[in-house]
């Protein structure tokens, strides 16, 4: 009985497949030749249409068909010019091959999709290819840094600095953007964290971009604001909400760091014991708390009447930037909270609200439109993560072209894409 077969168009322009095979691996081999007539000289770059010959057999990867994986097999044309001084031959250029990769696009394409949010040496297991092929994909197609060209305008700059190996102090600097349509891209990925490297980056962004920046979000780095102050004096800069959260609570855990200390001491270990637990649980929005958590922290709280002051009022200075307050009304309600905090006589609060007088500006201009930079710190995670995954990224190129695969990959490579 014979098998069952079918036919499936192959998609590749200007090509005629002249055989079509399995060999003894399982792997499906096409034979193909091309239909186009001419290419461009390399030499004067005038059209050529003279065929001169074909090249030795080429093989290279393709897009897998059924799960099988697929190659193509052909001899390149070469064409000879008339006009340049000695008449000399040229291999024709393929819109769906780069003739020194042993790729077609369409494969390249596909092995991206699969390194978003992956490793080069899981993608290289599961296609069976070298780690060097994977990486080749890679360099071959993604840029090394933005197209300013491609972009029109911008609403938000981001800045954010993340270390790329923890408590080595060895700071990158992560420059993105947000778009008036909501799109977010990464733009840079900058040695270090000193405002000399800052403002020279900033330098090479076109004007009429930067005249078009509604606002700029960092963190509380005094490099950044200076920077950013020097090279976009009509930009907003807004303190991003995240680095404002991370002092607010941090001062708050002091206070719960403290009192654990001192209850340790003086209380009975059986009843020391019963508080295990409890610094996550305070950690915890009060929202966002479950029975048996509330529970938990009551326990504390009773032997620990500052560390629920410290709570309730880490938790009021969130519900102020979750209300929709203009910045002076957010001035006002911010004074209020100062002022009650320093009336408890509470001083695990005194660092924070030095640091929030001094940018006072910077961190109410959140309330003008309540930009933010979240976008920024969702970067920061992906980097956190793809660092994880890939045991560390240290090569900046290589980490600015990681985080725009793993940010755009679905969009560009969902689609088969045939052409370069």
């Amino acid at each position: 009985m014979p098998k069952a077969q079918i036919t499936i168009p192959l998609d590749i322009p200007d090509v005629r497949v002249l055989q079509t095979a399995v060999n003894e691996r399982g792997e499906i081999i096409i034979t193909i030749e091309s239909t186009k007539a001419g290419t461009q000289c390399r030499k004067c770059g005038r059209w050529i249409t003279k065929l001169h010959g074909r090249d030795e057999w080429v093989t290279i990867r393709h897009s897998p068909a059924f799960g099988r994986p697929t190659y193509l097999r052909y001899r390149p044309n070469r064409y000879q010019c008339q006009d340049c001084e000695g008449h000399p031959t040229t291999t024709q250029v393929l819109e769906w091959s780069d003739g020194n990769s042993p790729h077609s696009f369409a494969y390249d394409n596909h092995i991206l999709l699969q390194l978003v949010n992956s490793t080069v040496e899981d993608v290289s297991v599961k296609e069976g290819l070298s780690y060097d092929s994977v990486a080749g994909a890679l360099e071959r197609r993604i840029e090394t840094s933005v197209d300013w060209t491609t972009i029109t305008e911008m609403e938000v700059l981001g800045l954010d600095e993340i270390a790329l190996r923890k408590g080595q102090g060895n700071y990158v600097t992560l420059v993105t953007g947000r778009f008036r349509d909501g799109e977010i891209a990464i733009l840079g990925v900058l040695p270090g964290h000193e405002k000399a490297v800052v403002v020279e980056y900033l330098r090479l962004i076109p004007q009429r971009i930067l005249q078009g920046l509604q606002a700029v979000c960092c963190d509380l780095w005094e490099a950044y604001m200076e920077a950013v102050r020097e090279e976009i004096p009509t930009a907003r800069i807004v303190a991003d909400r995240f680095h404002v959260a991370r002092h607010y609570r941090d001062a708050a855990d002091q206070s719960r760091k403290t009192e654990l200390q001192r209850l340790k001491k003086e209380l009975p270990k059986e009843e020391y014991q019963k508080l295990n637990g409890s610094f996550r649980v305070f950690r915890k929005h009060a929202k966002d708390l479950n029975k048996e958590e509330r529970k938990t922290l009551r326990g504390f709280f009773a032997y620990s009447p500052c560390a629920k002051q410290a709570y309730d009022f880490r938790e009021a200075f969130t519900a102020l930037y979750d209300m929709n307050l203009s910045k002076k009304q957010a001035q006002s309600k911010f004074l209020r909270w100062i002022w009650q905090v320093e009336k408890s006589g509470l001083l695990c609060f005194d660092t924070f609200i030095r640091l929030l007088r001094h940018w006072w500006e910077e961190i109410t201009n959140f309330f003008v439109h309540r930009e933010n930079s979240g976008f920024v710190e969702g970067f920061n995670n992906k980097v956190k993560v793809l660092k994880r995954r890939c045991y560390g990224i240290f090569n900046l190129t290589h980490l600015f072209q990681r985080i725009y695969l793993d940010l755009s990959g679905y969009r560009l490579f969902a689609a088969t894409t045939i052409y370069a």
